[in-house]
């Protein structure tokens, strides 16, 4: 059995985080402080955004069968 993700950060989180880099020009590293959030993980969302225009977290599943017999 393979382990269980750990559930992405809410999209209110990051939309905090990232408001806070962005329009109050707070440095990364104070908001990774102020919000508990790796530095690493602000600098993932903030490529995301750069790339896609938002921030939302990828989806939690793998692609695949499911098993469920359906007849």
């Amino acid at each position: 059995m393979r382990p269980k993700r750990p559930a992405p950060y809410s999209y209110n989180l990051r939309q905090k985080v990232i408001n806070a880099i962005e329009l109050y020009g707070i440095p990364k590293t104070e908001a990774s402080q102020v919000f508990h959030v790796s530095r690493n993980t602000i600098n993932l969302w903030l490529q995301r955004k750069a790339q896609t225009g938002d921030f939302l977290p990828k989806p939690n599943h793998r692609p695949g069968n499911n098993h469920k017999i359906t007849d």
